[in-house]
């Protein structure tokens, strides 16, 4: 089973956020940590169709998606950071973490990057249920709980949606 966690807790998780949710639940056998240790673009590859129905670019096997951050001379995009899903009308960026995704903190790289993402307003993390010995969702989970409940930072974000696959 798909775990997950919306945060801000205070609010109820958007459509197109449950329906990002749908697409890792019809997913769930192929891409769960439980029985599988799938690398990140593998999982990616998988959920690409599903992702692509649901208005989301998702990311080439040999590209990536760049996402502005800033813009320079004549509107051109001077600076941008890459990205493994993008909608842009529903201004969301899904980034699908394995091994790394607690372990190395590229949780919080994820989040710092999409703070900075043009009119970004929502973030999708997907980590594994469980890494090796480590329990990545509920590591993540604790953070970002702490994070929001601590309200010592705030974020330019709506939300965060937490997937542990």
């Amino acid at each position: 089973m798909i775990a997950y966690q919306y945060f801000p807790k205070t609010r109820n998780i958007p459509a197109h956020l449950q329906h990002i949710i749908n697409c890792f639940e019809m997913n769930y056998d192929l891409i769960t940590s439980d029985k599988n240790q799938l690398k990140s673009n593998d999982v990616l590859a998988i959920l690409s169709d599903t992702l692509t129905h649901e208005g989301f670019k998702a990311e080439p096997q040999d590209g990536k998606i760049k996402v502005p951050v800033l813009f320079g001379r004549n509107g051109n995009i001077e600076k941008s950071f890459d990205a493994d899903a993008y909608n842009e009308e529903l201004h969301t960026v899904i980034e699908i973490e394995a091994g790394r995704g607690y372990t190395n903190n590229q949780f919080l790289k994820d989040l710092f990057q999409a703070c900075m993402m043009h009119e970004l307003q929502y973030l999708v993390i997907a980590v594994r249920k469980r890494y090796l010995k480590t329990p990545d969702f509920e590591k993540v989970f604790q953070f970002f709980d702490t994070l929001y409940q601590s309200e010592r930072l705030k974020l330019p974000l709506t939300g965060i949606l937490l997937v542990g696959y």
